[in-house]
Order: C-alpha cells, then structure tokens, then sequence
C-alpha cells in the first residue's frame, strides 16, 4: 500500500477528491498524513476523516531553507512513499526537493508547460488562448517544470472569468490526480526525475 502525505495552503477541494478515493477499500494507496503552510481552511477535511495534520508556519521561519528543513522534519515522521502538493502555494526549497525526488508530484491548473507560476488560469485568459487545461507533474526545482505525468485540454469558452474557468479545471485536475496516484501505486506509473 502507498503511503501519502498531501500538503496544502488552502479550501482542499483536491485533497478531499483524494481523501474520498484513498477511503475506497480498492484504492491502493492511503493518505497517512496532510500538512499545511498555514492554519489552512483544508485541514479540516483531514479532521473530518480521522487523517493525522501538522502545520508548519512558513512566516515562523527566517528563510524559506528554514522552513523547509522543519517541514522535511515533519514529513519524515510519517515516511511517505509519496508525497502531493495539493495547493501548496509555496515553492519547496531545493534541499527538500532533493530528498524526496522524484516523489513529489503536483496538480497545475494549466496545460504545462504553457501557463507556469501561481496564476496559471489568470495567464491563460489574459493570453486569450481558446483552451488551457490541467496538469499532474513531478516537482522539480523550477517552477511547474518538471516531467508531466497527466494532463488534458479543457476549452476556455466566451464571458469565462477567472472563477469560472478554475470551477471547470478544478473537477479534472481531482480526477487526474486520484489517476496519478494510483497508477504511482499500482506500478503502472515510474516517478522519474
């Protein structure tokens, strides 16, 4: 059985997708553990369903080395097999990266590598692309330019804001990653840096 750790900054909605999946007796994989960056709305899905949560502060450190060093600390206690950013809105430091690499993956609501960085679906409207889409990948040092794992197209339609684009990217970003995971669990899917 997979073991996961899912980190987070925000709602969750992808960690809950994958908290629902993970209870499925035949799912292959169990979240053991889920941390955050901040006392994130999200935790409360782990609480709600029994699944151990940290948090680890990112403005209670000097630097971001700092706080990844006490994060590392944190994850190692549960010695995942895996490790999900789901919403993180932090990039790791490079020393985490390394020691978990290449078992970190991450969702991205984008069609990478087009549309990289923190406001991927902003991007994509602003460039007035007729689609974008959804992304699963393997973290690497960059930002949102590791291998691609998964990903699918989905059309940006006429009057789309921000809000109502990321409603429609977020049902397959979920579906995707549950995907991932299992296909990571089942041995149908190598990690490779």
């Amino acid at each position: 059985m997979l073991t996961v750790a899912v980190l987070i900054s925000g709602t969750g909605s992808n960690l809950r997708a994958l908290l629902e999946a993970a209870r499925r007796p035949d799912f292959p994989a169990r979240i053991v553990v889920v941390g955050a960056d901040r006392d994130a709305e999200g935790l409360a899905h782990a609480a709600e369903l029994g699944i151990p949560s940290f948090t680890v502060p990112f403005r209670s450190f000097a630097d971001r080395d700092a706080w990844g060093a006490e994060l590392g600390r944190r994850l190692d206690e549960w010695e995942p097999d895996l490790v999900v950013l789901s919403g993180l809105m932090r990039l790791l430091p490079s020393s985490l990266v390394a020691r978990y690499a290449p078992r970190i993956i991450n969702t991205h609501p984008a069609y990478l590598p087009e549309f990289p960085g923190a406001h991927g679906v902003r991007d994509a409207l602003a460039a007035g692309v007729s689609q974008t889409g959804a992304s699963v990948i393997v973290v690497d040092d960059g930002v949102d330019t590791g291998p691609i794992l998964a990903q699918e197209r989905i059309p940006v339609e006429p009057g789309d804001t921000e809000e109502t684009l990321h409603e429609r990217i977020k049902p397959v970003e979920r579906r995707l990653l549950i995907d991932v995971v299992r296909r990571i669990a089942t041995g149908d899917l190598a990690l490779t840096p």
